[in-house]
């Protein structure tokens, strides 16, 4: 991939990086792709040592080295997501259950992309030559090949029901940093939040409709949904970094990032325990959810449940440790034994991808039970 010395040139990378995973998306062959910045809550910034200072609107602005650095790295996170998403995506159109969900997968897909687009933006524009090198390097990892920065985006999306999954939990994730950066000291990348997290409502709307319309259908066993949401949900939990967080901390006393609807939170956090305050309030939200799922399974079905925050952890206190999806601590031998019981398996995939071209595995959407 050539040299980005202008946003033109990074255009250029990116259209390559299109063709090079295969993306085809007719009815989007003319998208126009832009950067979006909405407006500030406020000009000032609104947490950690520099609070009532007038936000930043250029790096050069921003008083230390390591505030910066840790800016850029913010950025290189989010956009790395994006572009993820869509390789993990990408080959669902060949199994869509319905023209509606086409119609959903490519929006999805696509608004993923401008979302990176908006994260390159940023880097090129604001961050000199050190910008332009990580914007080309968004486009030169590849989820397929495992080496995207983290490892929820490493995992395939095989089928429609991790699909659907993965936009309620995984996107969910996606909202919760998306409306941590909204108040981020750093003016331009607070507003870029506005327009990413209205779009980012239709991937999550999209994914919790998807879930209730295979709870309602009833092919899919309600024993092997749940494991697609021990699959998802464990990894997602992940997603909210290591606890007892150093980085997450200096992002707050620095003030580019803040906790979730920070506005609504009074006094000071424990700026030891971010993480863990994020992950707290995603679970009960993904609580919630779960039982509009189960409103949709017929009433003598097993309900689903999410797994205890400590099962399968590959980030935090919890990392490779052996705890069961209830909680409990297993011996190696029986974690092992446990993983198999309660994540899809081979014959179990094979059972899903055979289901995928059949009529009626999934319920309309005007199918579903008010709740």
């Amino acid at each position: 991939m050539k040299k980005i010395a202008t946003f033109d040139d990074w255009i250029d990378a990116f259209r390559e990086w299109q063709k090079s995973i295969g993306l085809h998306l007719p009815k989007y062959s003319d998208y126009q792709f832009e950067a979006k910045y909405g407006d500030l809550k406020t000009e000032e910034i609104e947490f950690g040592d520099f609070k009532g200072n007038r936000k930043w609107e250029r790096v050069t602005q921003i008083p230390h080295q390591p505030i910066r650095d840790s800016l850029l790295n913010l950025i290189v996170y989010q956009g790395d997501t994006e572009f993820a998403s869509v390789e993990q995506q990408r080959n669902l159109l060949e199994t869509s259950p319905s023209d509606y969900d086409t119609d959903s997968v490519c929006r999805i897909m696509v608004e993923e992309m401008r979302h990176g687009w908006q994260m390159c933006h940023l880097l090129v524009t604001h961050f000199g030559e050190t910008g332009k090198i990580e914007a080309r390097k968004l486009l030169e990892r590849r989820s397929f090949d495992n080496n995207r920065l983290l490892g929820s985006f490493n995992v395939d999306v095989d089928n429609w029901v991790d699909f659907f999954t993965y936009t309620e939990f995984v996107d969910r994730d996606g909202k919760f940093q998306l409306n941590m950066l909204s108040t981020s000291g750093f003016a331009p990348l607070a507003r870029s939040m506005g327009p990413m997290l209205k779009e980012e409502g239709f991937h999550l709307g999209t994914g919790h409709m998807g879930l209730q319309r295979i709870a309602k259908a009833g092919r899919v066993p309600t024993p092997l949904l749940q494991k697609y949401i021990n699959k998802w949900l464990s990894t997602a939990y992940d997603l909210f970094g290591k606890d007892h967080s150093s980085s997450a901390e200096w992002f707050y006393v620095w003030g580019l990032k803040g906790r979730y609807d920070e506005h609504r939170h009074a006094g000071d956090p424990d700026r030891e325990h971010l993480n863990e305050l994020s992950r707290e309030m995603y679970k009960q939200e993904v609580d919630k959810l779960i039982d509009q799922i189960n409103i949709q399974l017929p009433a003598d079905s097993p309900k689903i449940v999410a797994p205890d925050m400590k099962y399968h952890r590959g980030i935090g206190e919890f990392a490779g440790k052996t705890y069961s999806v209830t909680g409990e601590v297993l011996t190696p031998a029986e974690y092992e034994k446990h993983l198999a019981e309660t994540l899809p398996n081979p014959k179990e995939q094979q059972f899903i991808a055979a289901l995928m071209p059949q009529p009626g595995w999934i319920a309309p959407r005007e199918s579903l039970t008010s709740s």
